[in-house]
């Protein structure tokens, strides 16, 4: 994973894996057989590992905004994360496959897809709690947040802006008020 976000999928090859971890590159080729399932591993990996630090721990707050607000929460950690040489392995991917077809890019969208669809239940939960209002439209807010990650993510890795979680964190918060309850009119 380290590997693909820093160099990307491109340069995520058997041969500079077996490089870089002082291994035969025939015992890993005999293990992935091609650079693509080598790809596929990589998404599949950072999927497990997003789902245990990001997605699992959330369902120990109560359903609702608790539940969203950990989300967001355990998303910014594994977004804002130093340790990860490159950032965020799925947009990395993203920037590479976007405008490519395939069964790499088909894995990350379908987990891309999960995602947004996680997002929007939790929006829904939040709106059966009384947290946010009934005329919500979840899906919308679902593509607000994930908005807000990706303009956080850009800004903080790239434009190097020491205050981008601070500004994700108002724009969170903007989007959370707009969705309650008792901001209705």
């Amino acid at each position: 994973m380290d590997l693909a976000g820093s160099v990307g999928f491109g340069g995520l090859t058997i041969g500079r894996l077996s490089r870089d971890l002082q291994m035969s590159k025939s015992g890993l080729f005999a293990h992935f057989r091609s650079k693509e399932a080598l790809q596929l591993e990589v998404i599949d990996t950072a999927a497990e590992r997003f789902t245990e630090e990001v997605v699992r721990p959330a369902f120990r707050a109560p359903a609702g905004e608790p539940r969203l607000r950990q989300l967001f929460e355990n998303w910014l950690a594994w977004a804002g994360s130093r340790e990860a040489r490159g950032g965020c392995v799925f947009i990395q991917a993203s920037v590479e496959f976007d405008d490519q077809s395939g069964v790499v890019r088909d894995r990350l969208v379908q987990f891309q897809r999960t995602w947004l669809d996680g997002l929007t239940e939790a929006a829904r939960r939040a709106m059966s709690a009384g947290h946010f209002h009934e005329r919500l439209d979840p899906e919308q807010f679902a593509f607000q947040l994930y908005s807000l990650m990706l303009g956080y993510h850009h800004a903080w890795r790239l434009m190097r802006d020491p205050r981008a979680e601070d500004r994700l964190r108002a724009a969170f918060e903007a989007l959370v008020a707009d969705a309650r309850q008792e901001h209705l009119p």
